[in-house]
């Protein structure tokens, strides 16, 4: 078994994809998480392409966020779409990724990732609100390599 797939059950995953149901609610914005093992990429610029890879770059708003877990490496990044990168301040994503991360340090990655996408989807209800109409852009289910 891969240390993908020991990284979280198949009920934690489904906790997760709960949480970002509950984080979209009411929001535009669009929440994803991608899992893999490792990157030899800087893992910035491997949350950027799996962004891309996911077409996450394709919504209406360009309001999508990508927490992107590399596992082996013990890194994460919380990428967002340039359209959430114009309207908030330069230290928007801080505290999502402090919860994240403390979270993480004590082996709660099911946990951390969860308090990651609700604390998220506050902070794009704030800039992107769910309007009569707005449409579930991509899926949320979790991706991995």
């Amino acid at each position: 078994m891969s240390s993908v797939e020991k990284f979280l059950t198949a009920d934690e995953e489904q906790e997760i994809v709960q949480a970002i149901l509950e984080a979209e609610k009411n929001t535009s914005g669009e929440i994803r998480v991608h899992i893999e093992s490792h990157t030899r990429l800087e893992h910035f610029e491997r949350a950027k392409s799996i962004f891309h890879q996911l077409k996450m770059d394709n919504t209406k708003d360009e309001n999508g966020v990508l927490i992107y877990v590399a596992v082996n490496d013990r890194k994460f990044v919380i990428y967002g779409d340039r359209g959430i990168d114009l309207v908030v301040p330069k230290n928007f994503w801080d505290d999502t990724k402090d919860t994240i991360q403390h979270q993480f340090e004590d082996g709660n990655f099911k946990q951390g990732i969860i308090a990651g996408i609700l604390s998220a989807g506050q902070e794009l209800e704030t800039h992107f609100p769910w309007n009569h109409g707005d449409k579930n852009e991509l899926s949320n289910e979790v991706s991995k390599e």
